[in-house]
């Protein structure tokens, strides 16, 4: 992603108690580190860099392709180093510990993605990362299906493909590189009534990006409005506007061997 769609911190941070959970659960499964610094990579606002500082007290270094994010992620004080950097070719000295929260599913090519940087690793060094896989419940559907019905002019969804690596390709391609863990959990959360239908709160400032970008404000209020039809129907509101919102996420952790 580029700057001319620079990421908003206040926007993503509404939810930020429910997006710092599934951070949490990945970083209590992150084994015994050997010596080295510890890179946030994705670091976005700099959510999980308190975390990480304290149970690990290595050198931190935040990498994100936001200014917005980095600038609010430096307000936090914990890391030592913070770099405008896009993923897709970072390189980095050996880290103990990659650790990504919710960034890699934004990258193409999973194939060549995460082999590259294992590789990055030394011997005993973890690469930690966790992605939604929420991309064929109705909430992400209803994006594609959305706008493609309000300007197939600028959106054609026949041929798409999840972002995300299925787990059995992960699991071939990183096994034989160390020991690898790897689940899913299915969160089911609870948001409150706002403006707009609460699922559309929620992907508004993250799945709903790419097309935001691609609509002036007058088409982004008809999308909006449609959307917020649409999911009337598979996240039906409670008397109090609120919802349930099932979102599923992938989690690996893998321990680099010989």
């Amino acid at each position: 992603m580029n700057n001319s769609q620079d990421w908003n911190p206040g926007t993503y941070s509404r939810f930020r108690d429910l997006r710092l959970r599934p951070a949490m659960d990945l970083l209590a499964q992150v084994p015994p580190l050997p010596e080295g610094h510890v890179v946030d990579l994705g670091c976005g606002n700099g959510a999980v860099g308190e975390a990480l500082k304290q149970r690990f007290g290595r050198r931190l270094v935040g990498v994100d392709n936001s200014a917005n994010m980095l600038a609010e992620a430096a307000k936090t004080g914990v890391y030592d180093v913070l770099s405008e950097h896009d993923i897709t070719d970072w390189q980095a000295e050996a880290p103990a510990l990659i650790f990504s929260n919710a960034a890699l599913h934004w990258l193409p090519d999973h194939k060549t993605l995460f082999p590259r940087l294992a590789s990055l690793l030394p011997t005993g060094g973890v690469l930690a990362v966790q992605m939604p896989r929420q991309f064929a419940a109705p909430s992400h559907m209803l994006l594609r299906q959305t706008a493609q019905a309000l300007f197939p002019d600028r959106f054609n969804y026949t041929d798409y493909t999840p972002p995300v690596a299925p787990p059995a390709m992960l699991s071939a391609l990183l096994d034989p590189m160390g020991v690898l863990n790897m689940w899913e959990t299915n969160y089911f959360q609870k948001l409150e009534a706002g403006k707009g239908h609460p699922v559309r709160r929620f992907t508004g400032s993250t799945a709903a990006r790419p097309i935001l970008a691609e609509l002036d404000p007058q088409e982004q209020a008809r999308f909006f409005a449609a959307y917020d039809e649409a999911l009337l129907e598979p996240y039906p509101l409670a008397a109090d506007g609120s919802c349930v919102f099932p979102f599923l996420r992938q989690f690996m952790v893998l321990t680099v061997g010989n």
